[in-house]
């Protein structure tokens, strides 16, 4: 019954304790349990925190005995990637100069699920300050993919995705700065989404005005990522994107009731010139059946002006750089190639250069705006192909199809990268499996603050799907 409860859902297992039917304690020790037995095979875990949760475990069981008021996550098993900060509990960026760090404070998503009562099992995997697609580090080594150990778990997110398709928790913080919780959410079979910029406020970015990152749920369900957006969402003092946003009721949305009979979808397959494996192409066509069995009226639209890599680059890059030159040239030694490399990458980048690259990003808005003024969403891969190999290098060569292709970024996840730009809320939903079992993910993107409009359209999707409780074969 314990390992039972492992794959249980966010609202089902907040239910079933709120009833006295699962005790936070049974659940908390079956879920450690379970992470112990397959960290040695994942390695999705940097710290895995068993005393301090079976301690929050317990005193969830008491309020629960005691008839205290209980949040919407009360006794819930929760993991954080290990970039975003949690009081008392380290968090190293997944870099060597930080592994000792141990943080004064929670980011305020954090503080805001532990308030609700969920419980922090451990800090998931990611590379160097969540650097690249893939998740490995100096720091821990490679993290598997949950169906596959020869393949990646794709990143940045990496660990938090396997964790929860692992059955390791059912809710996990991650982040995304061009793609790092859509892609590996979609290598590993689970729901990621990117919510409207400033729908959960980012307290550690440092251009809060400029920024495109995003602390972001991961779970294994449209359901549960709605309860976990809606205890992560609301402003706060230290994002201004997150001042004034209109309140939604994400949870009613994500109910799987009535059609898409009205609403009409844009799709498109990739980019001009970008292959996409026949695999994707083949689910991708599938899921558009799917999406119009269930009343939506689809449309085509073109992928120009997507190929959106170089502007992405001129902008991030010289914040990474910016951020860490003094770091590498104080531990370089301690820091991947990989990392230092894309350091350097932003050298050649001007101030005009940087300037003219947030002129396109403005562009490149109003072009998605244009689009969305005419539908309800956009659909398209999340990725071009299905999980990478697991010692992809990111600078190497992406296969697909038995074709070779350099550039990984913009032949991998083309359709991730211009969301973060935008701000545009954006979902990673499971919508299928490649020949070799890889799972394989459907992007949608919804209208600029329309993110409970998005659940709506996702949880019909996946609620017309036959995917849910399809799980990784692990012992």
């Amino acid at each position: 019954m314990s390992e039972d409860l492992c794959f249980l859902s966010a609202v089902d297992l907040a239910g079933r304790i709120v009833r006295k039917e699962v005790s936070p304690v049974e659940l908390t020790r079956a879920v450690l349990s379970r992470a112990e037995r397959l960290q040695g095979e994942l390695n999705c875990f940097i710290t895995l925190c068993g005393e301090e949760a079976m301690t929050r475990a317990r005193e969830a069981e008491r309020q629960v005995m005691a008839g205290a008021p209980l949040g919407p996550l009360h006794g819930v098993p929760l993991t954080v990637k290990d970039i975003v900060n949690t009081k008392g509990v380290r968090t190293t960026f997944g870099a060597v100069p930080y592994q000792d760090n141990v943080p004064d404070h929670d980011a305020v998503a954090v503080a805001r699920l532990r308030a609700a009562g969920a419980i922090l099992i451990g800090k998931t995997t990611t590379p160097e300050f969540g650097s690249k697609c893939l998740t490995d580090s100096p720091l821990f080594g490679r993290t598997r993919n949950a169906w596959h150990a020869g393949r990646s778990a794709g990143g940045s997110s990496g660990g938090a995705a396997v964790a929860v398709a692992s059955g390791l928790a059912p809710l996990a913080v991650a982040t995304d700065g061009g793609g790092s919780t859509r892609i590996p959410a979609a290598c590993n079979g689970v729901v990621g989404l990117k919510q409207t910029i400033g729908v959960i406020p980012h307290s550690q970015v440092q251009d809060a005005f400029a920024n495109q990152t995003y602390v972001t749920p991961t779970t294994r369900t449209v359901a549960d990522t709605a309860v976990m957006l809606r205890v992560m969402a609301g402003e706060d003092a230290s994002d201004p994107w997150s001042i004034g946003i209109p309140a939604q009721d994400f949870v009613a949305a994500a109910a799987p009731e009535g059609d898409l009979r009205g609403q009409k979808i844009l799709f498109c397959l990739s980019p001009p010139g970008r292959p996409v494996a026949s695999d994707v192409a083949e689910s991708f066509g599938a899921s558009l059946d799917r999406l119009a069995s269930i009343g939506a009226e689809l449309e085509q639209f073109s992928g120009e002006a997507f190929d959106v890599e170089p502007i992405w680059r001129a902008i991030n890059h010289t914040a990474w750089r910016t951020r860490f030159a003094k770091l590498a040239a104080d531990h370089g030694d301690a820091l991947s190639e990989g990392f230092l490399k894309q350091l350097a990458l932003a050298e050649d980048v001007s101030g005009v250069d940087y300037q003219r690259a947030l002129f396109e990003r403005t562009g490149l808005f109003r072009h998605v705006q244009a689009l969305l003024a005419r539908a309800d969403c956009l659909a398209m891969p999340t990725l071009t192909r299905t999980a990478l190999p697991i010692d992809q290098d990111l600078f190497g060569r992406i296969e697909i199809d038995g074709q070779s292709f350099d550039n990984l970024r913009p032949h991998w996840f083309p359709w991730t990268m211009p969301f973060n730009m935008t701000g545009h809320p954006a979902i990673s939903l499971p919508c299928g499996f490649d020949r070799d079992g890889l799972p394989i993910g459907l992007q949608l993107v919804g209208r600029f603050r329309g993110d409970a409009e998005l659940l709506r359209i996702a949880t019909l999707f996946e609620a017309a799907s036959d995917l849910l409780g399809r799980w990784p074969g692990l012992a």
